[in-house]
C-alpha cells in the first residue's frame, strides 16, 4: 500500500498524465504482490468499464460539446447580461450567472471557466477590471456547476459510492444558487469599492427580461427537464444521459437551426478526447480501489479518525480540510474516484447523509481546480488571459473566503442540501 501512495505521487510530481500514474502504480501493486494474482488487476480495468450507470458520464460530455454548437452558449450571454448587467461590477456579474446557467449544459467546471476566459474575459480586461479579479471571478465561479445538474462529479460520486444519483442532482440545486448569491455579492461589494461601473446604465424592462429569457428558453428548460425524467420515473441517470445528447440535436437541427453537420462532428471529436481521458482514469482506478479494499485502507483510516472524534460535524470539518489540502494537488476526478470508498463509510458509520456529503465533498475537490498550485481551472483562466498566478491568488481571497464560509454553512445545516430530495423523492 505504501509502494502504492509512493509511486503514484512519484509519478505525478515528474509530470506523468493523471491516468498513467494511476494505472501504474494500481498495477505495480498486483505484480509486487505474493498473494493476488496479476490477472487480477486487469479484470479490474474490466470491470470498472462494465458498468450501466457509468454510461451517464460519456453521454453527458457529448452532450455539452454538442450543445456548445447550438447556440444555447451565446443565448445564455445575453440572456445573463440582461439579467444583471446593471449591478455594480456588471460585466463580472455576468460571469457568475452564465456560470450557474451553463452548470445545466457543460457539467464541467474547467470547460466552462474555459469557455468565459475566451468569450468574456477579454472584454472585462478591456473595460477595466484587473486580469486578476477577472480571472479569479471565472475560475471560482465555475465551481457552481459541481453542484448544478448535470454535475459529471456527482455521477460518479453516485456511481463509486452506489448513491441515487437522482438524489444527488436534486440535492445539488440550492447550494448551486446560494453559491451563484453569495459570490455576486461579493464581486458587488469590490467592485463598489474599485468603482466598476455597470455595463447598462438602467435596469432592463420586464419586457427585455422576458424576451432574453424566452430565447434562452431551451437551455433554461434543459436541466428541469433532466430533474423531471429522473423524478418521474421515464429514465434513469444513464438514460437521462442519452436523452440529454438527442436534446441537443434536436435544439440545435430543428429549434435553432444551427447545428451543422461540421459542427457536429467537432462536437463529437471532443466528446472522444475528453472521454478517453476520463474513462481510461476511471479503469485503472478499478485496480487502485481493489488494492485499497484488499489492504483494508479504508477501515484503517476510519479507525484512525473515529478515534479523534465522533462528532458528525468535526469529522466532516476534518474531511473538508483533508480535500482542500488534497484537491490542490490531485484533479478532482481522480480524489472522487479513490476518496469516495475511504471516506463514505465513516460518515455512514456516524450517521451523516450520503447525498449530504456528496455535496460538501463534490465542492470541495471541485474547488481544489480554483486553487494553487496546481488548479487545472485556475491554469487554464490564467494562461488564457496571461494572467500571473500571484496576482490571481490575491484577488481570489475574498471570493475564496466566501466559498469557505458557505462550505461551513452547508456542513452544519445539511437540510439545505436535503430539502429538494426529502421533498420530491
Amino acid at each position: 500500500m505504501t509502494l502504492l501512495a509512493a509511486l503514484f505521487f512519484g509519478l505525478m510530481m515528474l509530470g506523468a498524465p493523471v491516468a498513467f500514474a494511476i494505472g501504474i502504480s494500481g498495477f505495480s501493486f498486483f505484480v509486487m504482490s505474493d498473494v493476488i494474482p496479476t490477472a487480477i488487476g486487469v479484470q479490474q480495468v474490466a470491470t470498472a468499464s462494465q458498468s450501466f450507470p457509468l454510461l451517464a458520464v460519456p453521454f453527458f460530455v457529448l452532450a455539452g460539446h454538442m450543445m456548445n454548437k447550438t447556440g444555447i452558449t451565446s443565448r445564455l450571454i445575453r440572456c445573463s447580461e440582461v439579467l444583471v448587467s446593471w449591478m455594480a461590477g456588471g460585466m463580472a456579474q455576468v460571469c457568475i450567472v452564465l456560470s450557474t446557467l451553463m452548470g445545466g449544459v457543460s457539467g464541467s467546471a474547467v470547460a466552462d471557466a474555459a469557455m468565459e476566459a475566451r468569450i468574456l474575459g477579454p472584454d472585462l480586461i478591456r473595460n477595466g477590471y484587473s486580469r486578476g479579479f477577472t480571472c479569479a471571478t471565472i475560475a471560482v465561479g465555475s465551481l457552481i456547476t459541481a453542484t448544478i445538474p448535470p454535475s459529471l462529479g456527482l455521477i460518479l460520486y453516485g456511481f463509486v459510492g452506489n448513491v441515487s444519483i437522482g438524489r444527488l442532482f436534486l440535492a445539488g440545486v440550492i447550494p448551486g444558487l446560494l453559491m451563484m448569491v453569495g459570490l455576486m455579492f461579493t464581486v458587488w461589494l469590490i467592485s463598489k469599492r474599485r468603482g466598476y461601473r455597470s455595463a447598462m446604465v438602467e435596469r432592463p424592462s420586464w419586457r427585455s427580461v422576458g424576451a432574453a429569457v424566452y430565447d434562452a428558453k431551451w437551455a433554461l428548460l434543459f436541466p428541469v427537464a433532466l430533474l423531471v425524467a429522473i423524478r418521474g420515473g421515464f429514465f434513469t441517470p444513464s438514460e437521462v444521459g442519452a436523452f440529454a445528447v438527442v436534446y441537443a440535436v434536436i435544439v440545435g437541427v430543428l429549434l435553432h437551426r444551427e447545428l451543422t453537420w461540421a459542427g457536429a462532428m467537432e462536437a463529437l471529436l471532443h466528446g472522444l478526447l475528453d472521454n478517453g481521458l476520463i474513462v481510461l482514469i476511471i479503469m485503472f482506478s478499478g485496480m487502485v480501489g481493489y488494492a485499497i479494499i484488499f489492504e483494508q485502507g479504508p477501515q484503517t483510516i476510519a479507525a484512525a479518525m473515529l478515534e479523534l472524534t465522533s462528532n458528525p460535524a468535526v469529522m466532516m470539518l476534518m474531511i473538508v480540510v483533508f480535500l482542500l489540502i488534497a484537491g490542490c494537488f490531485v484533479e478532482a476526478t481522480v480524489l472522487v474516484l479513490l476518496l469516495t470508498p475511504i471516506f463514505l463509510p465513516i460518515v455512514r458509520q456516524l450517521g451523516v447523509d450520503e447525498v449530504h456529503f456528496g455535496i460538501v465533498m463534490m465542492t470541495m475537490v471541485t474547488f481544489g481546480g480554483m486553487t494553487p498550485p496546481v488548479g487545472v481551472a485556475m491554469f487554464a483562466v490564467c494562461s488564457l488571459l496571461d494572467c500571473p498566478i500571484e496576482e490571481y491568488f490575491l484577488e481570489s481571497l475574498p471570493l475564496v473566503a466566501t466559498i469557505l464560509a458557505l462550505v461551513g454553512v452547508l456542513i452544519f445545516v445539511p437540510q439545505i442540501s436535503l430539502f429538494l430530495p426529502n421533498l420530491l423523492m
